[in-house]
């Protein structure tokens, strides 16, 4: 059956079949389904379940008895998504009951009003990312939930991904998520959450379209040899694109404080008009566009094994563009601090290339894992190192930073900034850096610092709760006052001294009644430290850093402070260490590895001695 892609004149073949167990070939039939959805679970390694050696497994019994939805570009063309519904006939298999257990799923249905008899279940809808862009994934729900309502169905019930807005995409046909059952499944390598849908409240923004698709559900019926024509052969390596979600739309921020970029899809009729006012502006005044390069990058790092070159290379970067000129596909990222316009691979796929050689060293799937963290950074200066090592290797998908202070001329032996940034608030500086890094971060700034007004915010509110504490200040009372609400909300933090590296790390989230700074200051609190002296603060962040260990250099430079020298001595070479330090412990602490409580010493200076040298 030939359908219209909503709004995209998109023409889509949709065949449905029913595959009854013990029917001849019935066996050969359902594998060639597991194999093609396998393939694009497998996703190029985000779900690596879904493959074992050179074959794409997913073995569900759930498959013999159920209704199959195959999509295609064309008549002929190679399937591109696929969607299941199961009937009640196969309801003691459901993959709903499966993930919630068997007394849960019956209270769900008795809490609904609801028999096994009238509940079908929508699962697996996979679509390969080329077939995403042009809308193939709405026709396949709509059309499983046509075909439930033409079966009968009085509701649907189905698991949902979370990591990538699958859920909210259900919820535009009518789901909702049952309350208290999101839980994390190993197997998918993200959360998951069971969604019901009920016959009778129509479908959401899509109701005409299922209305529409329940009138011709029946000439969709066909063979499954003829749904099933052009399948790939088993075992063939993925080609299946990273699910890649459509970038937020970014507020315009401009003048010398703006650090959000804006990007713009240029398939979407409002972004290129944007996008081409923008350009004829005269504010743009350099154009970056290497997206050719990254899609022959991004192809040969889903396949490293087939050392793409020459012709072929150049056809796998054609097939991933889908007919797509390169201008159009992507996002165009625009830095209004700089002028520039960049051309970039969608997020996920942006994603995937950019932190490919992070593999061996943290796989996809813990990636994924701590970009869904929040990381907050207090005191820009040396923490802007930390905040720039976490982007760069991916340790957070969202920051908050605070820092009341703005770059000076003698920040800049040690800060990674240049000469045009002086004047500019630290937390401003850094936010730009890491967005130039990945546009897509989620970045909140305090450029008041961290006050007792603005602590609970930072900790708790704005876009979300932090997951770990970076604690890079200059000022006692704020220290100990943000370690008092890191404890008590039990949250990790690492800390770096810039002196002979010393790492600090307090474990608050398995330690809840762990001394503040492993008990240095005894009973202190941060009421204690407000309106101290000058000495009595030299004092306290030496008692806080341990006066016995600190290196000989800062020990002879404390009684220079205030005259001969103007501030505490900090050196670049410091500071990069810290950034180090600082990420190794924190990807740790969210990849739930070993990091214990303590403080540790990564000194150069002794770590390099001659006697240390481990060759002659």
């Amino acid at each position: 059956m030939n359908i219209d892609g909503v709004g995209l004149g998109v023409p889509w073949q949709v065949s449905a079949f029913q595959l009854p167990s013990g029917t001849p070939g019935s066996a050969e039939l359902v594998d060639r389904i597991r194999e093609l959805r396998a393939r694009i679970l497998f996703d190029g390694g985000r779900r690596p379940d879904f493959r074992d050696g050179e074959d794409y497994v997913d073995d569900q019994e759930l498959d013999f008895g159920a209704w199959h939805f195959i999509g295609r570009r064309e008549v002929d063309g190679p399937p591109v998504g696929y969607v299941r519904l199961s009937t009640p006939q196969t309801a003691r298999l459901f993959q709903s009951r499966a993930f919630l257990g068997e007394e849960p799923f019956e209270d769900v249905l008795t809490r609904e009003g609801l028999g096994t008899e009238e509940t079908f279940e929508h699962s697996r809808l996979v679509v390969e990312h080329r077939a995403r862009k042009l809308g193939l994934g709405v026709h396949l729900n709509a059309m499983a939930i046509a075909a439930a309502r033409c079966l009968g169905a009085k509701a649907m019930i189905g698991t949902s991904g979370t990591a990538d807005g699958q859920d909210l995409f259900h919820e535009r046909f009518g789901f909702r998520p049952v309350p208290g059952t999101r839980r994390y499944v190993e197997h998918y390598t993200e959360d998951v959450v069971l969604m019901l849908y009920r016959s009778a409240r129509g479908a959401g923004e899509y109701t005409d379209l299922v209305e529409h698709l329940e009138e011709s559900f029946a000439s969709t019926v066909v063979t499954p040899e003829q749904a099933l024509r052009g399948l790939p052969a088993p075992h063939r390596p993925s080609t299946a694109p990273a699910l890649a979600v459509p970038a937020p739309r970014q507020a315009r921020t401009e003048g010398s404080e703006a650090w959000h970029p804006v990007l713009f899809e240029p398939q979407d009729a409002g972004d290129r008009a944007e996008l081409d006012a923008l350009l004829a502006s005269g504010q743009v005044r350099e154009v970056y566009d290497t997206v050719e390069e990254q899609l022959r990058e991004l192809v040969r790092s889903r396949e490293p094994g087939r050392k793409l070159a020459g012709a072929e290379l150049e056809r796998a970067v054609a097939e991933q563009l889908a007919g797509l000129e390169p201008e159009s596909y992507g996002v165009w990222a625009w830095y209004p601090w700089s002028g520039r316009l960049v051309h970039l691979l969608p997020r996920e796929e942006f994603r995937l290339v950019r932190t490919d050689r992070n593999r061996g060293r943290i796989e996809r799937p813990q990636q994924r894992e701590l970009m869904g963290r929040r990381v907050g950074v207090i005191g820009l200066s040396v923490g802007s190192s930390a905040a720039l090592t976490f982007a760069m290797e991916g340790i957070g998908g969202a920051f908050k930073l605070a820092d009341f202070d703005s770059l000076s001329l003698s920040n800049l032996n040690r800060l990674r900034a240049g000469v045009h940034h002086l004047g500019v608030n630290k937390c401003v500086i850094a936010a730009r850096q890491m967005t130039e890094i990945d546009p897509w971060l989620d970045i909140e700034i305090y450029p008041a610092g961290l006050t007792e007004a603005n602590m609970p915010e930072f900790f708790s509110g704005g876009h979300g709760p932090i997951d770990l504490l970076v604690e890079e200040c200059d000022t006692p009372y704020v220290k100990i006052a943000a370690r008092e609400h890191a404890r008590r909300l039990g949250i990790p933090v690492v800390m770096d001294a810039n002196d002979r590296g010393l790492l600090d790390v307090e474990r608050f989230d398995l330690e809840p009644q762990r001394p503040l700074l492993h008990g240095l200051l005894g009973e202190t609190t941060s009421a204690d430290l407000l309106d101290l002296t000058f000495d009595q603060t030299v004092d306290l962040i030496l008692d806080m850093v341990d006066r016995e260990r600190i290196s000989p250099e800062l020990a002879a430079s404390i009684p220079q402070i205030g005259k001969t020298l103007s501030s505490w001595p900090q050196l670049a070479s410091g500071v990069a260490l810290g950034g180090a330090l600082t990420a190794e412990a924190a990807r740790r602490i969210l990849l739930g590895q070993p990091r214990p409580s303590g403080r540790f010493y990564a000194d150069l200076e002794l770590l390099t001695r001659a006697e240390r040298s481990t060759v002659a």
